[in-house]
């Protein structure tokens, strides 16, 4: 991409999420514009992101060249739709997770902007057809999945909609290693894209094992934390086959291919996650509820 130096990005939505990529793209030096539709709220954004770079600042962990002080003049808010993005050229929705809302920001933003306006959604599980399906020229919409906190967490799901044109996902993913993400793209939308998927399937047999008295729920977060996180931290499961055997991907199938597969067959339904079972695991580790309590 072309420099940073006086591009637009408008950020719809103030909460964490829109806060955190308003950090993000600060940090690549971009001008940053944030709209709430509730009054104040965007206002209230800016002083909550001056205090966070500035910590950032003070612990010496503040992304990108320009200091606090430089990235938060390029830091503006409003409480105005048309103003907050006149001049822009990729939107960053970053509302809450309702379908209907977010379809009604997106028709409403299409109203304010040019032809060639990327229209990006934050959304984490949505369907990008379903997100938007009340936007006319649905080529330069893209979904930029975070990983929360985006300013921490550096991926980004890049999913198209069926109509999403490749200079567009071109665009997103170029903008997104500027600003020191690490995107992936997906090359067509499924339900839950790549990161919740593989998320739901250790959530799923991580309750079952519990829920069945195989392991303890401080176990079985031990697991990941000393187990395959430490491992996926730095290596993912592709890498993690070929690595694991002396002749690559190919010699570690022939050598696991049944056993993997044979487990694969005990694993059970899909749990009801709630009720007494829920219920039931809460109670199991008191460290859930001094979690909950000490963070939330």
């Amino acid at each position: 991409m072309s420099s940073s130096k006086g591009k637009i990005i408008t950020i719809v939505g103030s909460g964490l999420i829109g806060r955190s990529w308003a950090m993000v793209f600060l940090s690549g030096g971009y001008k940053v514009k944030i709209y709430d539709n509730q009054p104040g709220q965007a206002a209230k954004a800016i002083m909550e992101i001056r205090k966070q770079l500035e910590e950032l600042q003070q612990s010496h962990m503040l992304r990108g060249s320009l200091s606090a002080t430089e990235q938060l003049a390029l830091l503006s808010s409003h409480d105005d739709l048309a103003l907050a993005l006149e001049g822009a050229f990729f939107v960053q929705e970053s509302i809450f997770e309702d379908l209907e809302a977010k379809q009604s920001v997106f028709k409403a933003l299409e109203t304010h902007v040019g032809e060639g306006v990327v229209l990006s959604s934050s959304t984490s599980c949505l369907m990008p057809s379903n997100v938007f399906s009340r936007v006319q020229n649905r080529t330069r919409c893209i979904v930029s999945h975070p990983v929360n906190p985006p300013y921490y967490v550096r991926l980004v799901e890049l999913v198209p909609h069926p109509e999403t044109l490749p200079t567009v996902v071109d665009l997103a993913y170029s903008l997104m290693t500027e600003v020191g993400q690490a995107p992936v793209r997906l090359n067509k939308e499924i339900d839950g894209f790549a990161l919740n998927r593989v998320q739901y399937a250790i959530i799923a047999e991580s309750w079952r094992l519990v829920k069945d008295g195989i392991i303890s729920v401080k176990d079985i977060d031990l697991v990941m934390s000393e187990g395959l996180g430490m491992r996926y931290a730095f290596i993912g499961p592709m890498e993690t086959m070929h690595l694991n055997a002396p002749e690559g991907l190919e010699d570690y199938l022939q050598r696991y291919r049944q056993g993997i597969r044979r487990v694969l067959a005990t694993f059970g339904p899909i749990p009801e996650f709630a009720g007494e079972e829920a219920a039931a695991i809460n109670k199991l580790d008191p460290r859930l509820r001094w979690f909950r309590k000490r963070w939330f």
